[in-house]
């Protein structure tokens, strides 16, 4: 057989008519294949340069992108490690060791560390992935003009979400608050049990948690932070000695000073301020105190408590205690507010007889 008469017998074949028997399916001849091979080699010899090319770029793009990562990483966790241990210098002398806190620097450093290094990989890795879509001459202009529109869209649809991670990721780094901390957030007050990007939860007085979105709060009260105030108003009557109040709550306050444990509560002496307000009966006196943060209210129990108790040892009265007795008088005479009798109240004084109308007398017959 001949080679025309095998190519033509490999050529397609018209369709058979319904009355016809289909036939067995063609094989390839030995020719055809060698043939195939041969165009598929060619073409690989001809593109294996441009193939190797964009591999290798592809290659050195992530070769430089996990590079890239790995050193910024390392960048950010040594620079939190050195804010970790720096101890920043707080106003008001010695009380920088005091108010260190070391467990919550940690927490504070890793959260700020875990925002960066995401951002970093976020920003590295999504650089590296458009790199090499346009290695491979794919069109970007689409891809970011859709990324575009759908970031606008998410945004709005999303807005309060972002909100709240900003103001979560700024809360975090500002410091403005960290675990164990008493805070007022203005919709909710309590002691902060954890801290979120985007919500943060508080212990109420009465133990319920509060979540609170960080976007939602608009100012915030840090009850432990720095130091706290104690404050006393202690109401005297107003003919009380003052130098005998002053020397008095002095004393307590020296006293109390110097033992445990309202000796480490106490961050300074506790000092009498001087009168408050004066008023026609009482006299109100201010005693202060510069406590540890959030034991004001602990310090403020015990020092009325020993107040109360020197007062009443120096014969001292706190306004609004048991009435003060004076001395009884005789009982006065009960007939001595009445006004004397009158005459005419006696029926048979010349007075009320000359005051009686006459009675008409009959005609005589």
């Amino acid at each position: 057989m001949s080679l025309s008469a095998v190519l033509s017998a490999a050529g397609p074949s018209p369709s058979p008519s319904p009355t016809e028997t289909p036939t067995a399916p063609v094989v390839p001849s030995l020719e055809d294949a060698q043939e195939s091979a041969t165009n598929a080699a060619s073409w690989i010899e001809q593109n294996w340069s441009t193939w190797l090319a964009i591999g290798l770029r592809v290659l050195l793009i992530l070769v430089i992108a996990a590079v890239l990562r790995v050193m910024v990483r390392r960048a950010i966790t040594k620079l939190i490690d050195r804010m970790n241990r720096s101890v920043g210098s707080v106003d008001g002398a010695g009380l920088g060791g005091l108010l260190v806190n070391v467990e919550r620097r940690r927490q504070r450093s890793q959260a700020i560390g875990s925002v960066l290094r995401s951002v970093a990989s976020f920003l590295i890795l999504g650089t590296a992935a458009l790199m090499i879509l346009g290695t491979f001459q794919i069109n970007l202009a689409p891809l970011l003009a859709s990324a575009g529109v759908a970031g606008v869209a998410i945004g709005f649809g999303a807005r309060n979400l972002v909100t709240d991670f900003l103001s979560g990721v700024f809360m975090i780094l500002e410091d403005q608050y960290g675990v164990g901390d008493m805070i007022d957030a203005g919709v909710a007050s309590g002691e902060v049990i954890e801290v979120g990007l985007r919500v943060t939860k508080l212990r109420g007085d009465n133990g319920e948690i509060w979540y609170v979105r960080n976007g939602e709060v608009k100012r915030i009260g840090n009850l432990s932070q720095g130091w706290a105030t104690a404050g006393v108003d202690v109401t005297v009557r107003a003919d009380e000695d003052l130098e005998k109040v002053r020397r008095t709550l002095s004393e307590v306050g020296e006293k109390m000073s110097r033992e445990e444990p309202w000796n480490e509560l106490l961050w300074g002496p506790i000092e009498v301020l001087g009168l408050e307000s004066v008023l026609l009966d009482s006299m109100v006196v201010r005693v202060t105190a510069k406590t540890m943060p959030g034991k004001a209210l602990t310090v403020e129990r015990e020092l009325r408590w020993r107040i109360k108790r020197a007062f009443d040892a120096a014969d001292i009265q706190i306004v609004g205690g048991p009435p003060v007795l004076t001395p009884e008088e005789p009982d006065a005479d009960p007939t001595a507010g009445m006004a004397a009798p009158s005459a005419y109240a006696n029926t048979g004084s010349p007075q009320a007889q000359a005051a009686t109308p006459l009675t008409p007398q009959a005609p005589a017959k």
